[in-house]
C-alpha cells in the first residue's frame, strides 16, 4: 500500500468558531532526523535536515534520489510494460505508478511522447520510461532485446491470462482506452491474452488490466505459482 496523500485543508467559512475543534492536518513522511546523523553516501543532507515528505517506502527515507534509483536498478524484474499512446491516454500515469510498485524493468510509451504524469504520483522519477515513436520501432527494440511481446486485449485468438505460462523475459503491451491494441501490435505479439470477466461489461479499464497482468507475472516468477 502507498502512504496517504496529504488532504487539502477546507476553505475557511464565515464563522471563526466553525473551525474550532477541527482535527489537525495529517502529514506524510517524516520530519528532520533526530540524534546523531547517519553515515553513508546514500543519505541526503538536505532531507536529513528538513525532513522527507516524499511518497517513498520507509526504507528509502532520507535517501538521495539517485541512490534510490540505483538500489531499485539492482533488483528490477525481467518484465517490461508498454502502452500505446496515440490519443494522449490518461491511463499511462497510473500504469507507470503500478509498474513502479511491481518493479518493472522499464515502461515503454509507443506513439506520442507526451503523456499525463498526474496519475504517476511522481513515481516516474524512480521508473525508467522509454519512448518509441512507432510500432515498428518498438518491435525492433523488443526483438533486439530478446523479449517476447505479449499483448493484453480481447481478440478472437486471445487466450486466457489465467492459464497462460507467461515467459520470464517479456514485455506486456496494452492498448489505450477504447480502441485497444492496434493490429500492428497484435500481429507482432507472440500471444495476446485476455482477462476473464464475469459481469456485464465487455472490457475493463486499461490501467486495471495492466495491474492484473503485472501481478500475474509476479505470482509466476517471484512466488513460483504455476498456472
Amino acid at each position: 500500500m502507498t502512504e496517504p496523500e496529504t488532504p487539502r485543508e477546507p476553505r475557511p467559512t464565515s464563522g471563526a468558531d466553525e473551525t474550532a475543534g477541527a482535527e489537525p492536518k495529517a502529514e506524510v513522511g517524516v520530519g528532520p532526523w533526530e540524534g546523531e546523523l547517519p553515515q553513508g553516501e546514500h543519505w541526503d543532507p538536505d532531507l536529513l535536515a528538513d525532513g522527507d515528505r516524499r511518497n517513498v517506502v520507509d526504507k528509502y527515507r532520507y535517501w538521495k534520489h539517485e541512490a534510490i534509483v540505483a538500489d531499485l536498478d539492482s533488483k528490477r524484474h525481467n518484465f517490461h510494460i508498454a502502452i500505446e499512446n496515440w490519443q494522449h491516454d490518461l491511463n499511462i500515469g497510473t500504469v507507470v505508478r503500478t509498474a513502479n510498485a511491481f518493479l518493472a524493468k522499464e515502461v515503454h510509451i509507443i506513439g506520442r511522447r507526451r503523456w499525463n504524469r498526474r496519475g504517476a504520483m511522481v513515481t516516474d522519477r524512480y521508473q525508467h520510461v522509454r519512448h518509441h515513436p512507432t510500432v515498428p520501432d518498438f518491435v525492433a527494440w523488443a526483438q533486439g532485446e530478446g523479449l517476447a511481446i505479449i499483448g493484453i486485449d480481447i481478440f478472437p485468438d486471445s487466450v486466457p491470462l489465467e492459464t497462460y505460462e507467461l515467459p520470464k523475459d517479456c514485455v506486456l503491451v496494452f492498448g489505450q482506452e477504447g480502441p485497444g491494441l492496434t493490429p500492428e501490435v497484435h500481429d507482432a505479439a507472440l500471444a495476446t491474452l485476455s482477462i476473464e470477466q464475469f459481469g456485464s461489461t465487455r472490457s475493463i479499464n486499461a490501467a486495471s488490466a495492466a495491474a492484473i497482468a503485472m501481478h500475474a507475472w509476479i505470482r509466476r516468477h517471484v512466488f513460483g505459482q504455476h498456472v
